[in-house]
């Protein structure tokens, strides 16, 4: 059936501000299941359209949105989960922070679109689990970065024998820090693992060179088994590495530029990808070389490499065939 109606939410910790789009009218409920049944006592009840005539339409928000999610899949009810970098190119980036008016903006922004959304799923619970893993290895990761550079400094100033309960100290933090990192890489290999949809894919994901395990499974996550991007050009803009024109009226124009709006964490992995594969891969290499001999910016090369590799990983999974280096068998 047709959308027709529109509801906006920003959620919050504790606090969601939902925005009936028809009405323009918001309301302030719970962030809990009690919150959410009296949020859609209300919405039925202001707006003309009927439950399968509306959609709802949030941020992702990490563990602060998941319970919505699981509530509207629950309630059968239709639901899109938008990213923050997609509401912000679509209607602008707005100075402070005011919820209510935040959720006009989000309903303001299903509306323009509403005959493009398609109801999202929730992602199924290993998606969720391998997410969740994710995030705590970064956080482990940072921590052990700042004991290792802080320790490298203090023995360069310091000497040992009166510095060496701190010096021990962080040695155990990094030691223990690099365990629990292990654990966390071991329990998302199980997973992939046991999961025969993203055993597969993460075989076909990896066998792209220059794509590692960390690479693949943040990817595999935040295209939802590549279930939430039609195409690799798409995902490469969620990303920030997609190049854009940069135009000025009709005969002044420059260089093609990328989207600072972007998946900031996947940008850096991706990144550092493509360095190694200019690094460790031949065909990388030479044609990294040949365009820097040229003259071409060596950012925009890195670039184009970036967007190479998406480009090879979308390729293998669409075609459910391992990536294959045709240069090994080149007389």
């Amino acid at each position: 059936m047709k959308t027709n109606e529109i509801i906006g939410i920003d959620v919050s910790k504790l606090l969601i501000d939902v925005c009936i789009y028809s009405k323009q009218i918001v309301k302030q409920f719970e962030n809990n299941k009690s919150g959410f049944k009296s949020m859609l006592k209300w919405v039925f009840k202001n707006s003309s359209f009927s439950k399968e005539e509306t959609m709802f339409i949030f941020e992702h928000t990490g563990m602060y949105s998941h319970l919505l999610s699981v509530f509207l899949t629950e309630q059968k009810t239709s639901f899109f989960i938008a990213s923050g970098l997609e509401i912000k190119r679509s209607i602008g980036i707005a100075r402070g922070k005011d919820d209510q008016i935040d959720a006009k903006r989000i309903a303001q922004y299903g509306y323009r679109l509403k005959e493009e959304l398609k109801p999202s799923n929730l992602p199924n619970s290993n998606i969720l689990q391998l997410k969740s893993l994710l995030s705590l290895r970064t956080k482990l990761n940072k921590q052990r970065a700042g004991f290792k550079v802080t320790l490298k400094e203090q023995k360069r100033i310091y000497k040992a024998k009166e510095y060496k309960i701190i010096f021990d100290v962080q040695q155990k933090m990094i030691v223990e820090l690099t365990k629990q990192i292990n654990k966390i890489n071991t329990q998302m290999q199980s997973i992939i693992d046991q999961d025969i949809s993203l055993k597969e894919t993460y075989k076909l994901v990896t066998s792209v060179k220059g794509i590692g395990m960390q690479t693949a499974i943040m990817i595999i996550v935040f295209t939802d088994n590549f279930s939430k991007f039609e195409n690799w050009r798409k995902f490469a803009s969620y990303c920030g590495i997609a190049p854009f024109p940069y135009q000025s009226g009709t005969s002044i124009k420059g260089r093609t530029k990328v989207s600072h709006l972007a998946n900031k964490k996947l940008k850096a992995i991706i990144n550092m990808c493509a360095i190694s594969a200019i690094q460790h891969n031949p065909e990388m290499k030479v044609y990294y070389q040949k365009r820097v001999e040229q003259g071409k910016s060596k950012m925009s090369t890195v670039n184009i490499i970036r967007n190479k590799l998406i480009a090879r990983v979308f390729a293998v999974v669409k075609r459910q065939t391992p990536y294959v280096d045709i240069l090994k068998y080149a007389a």
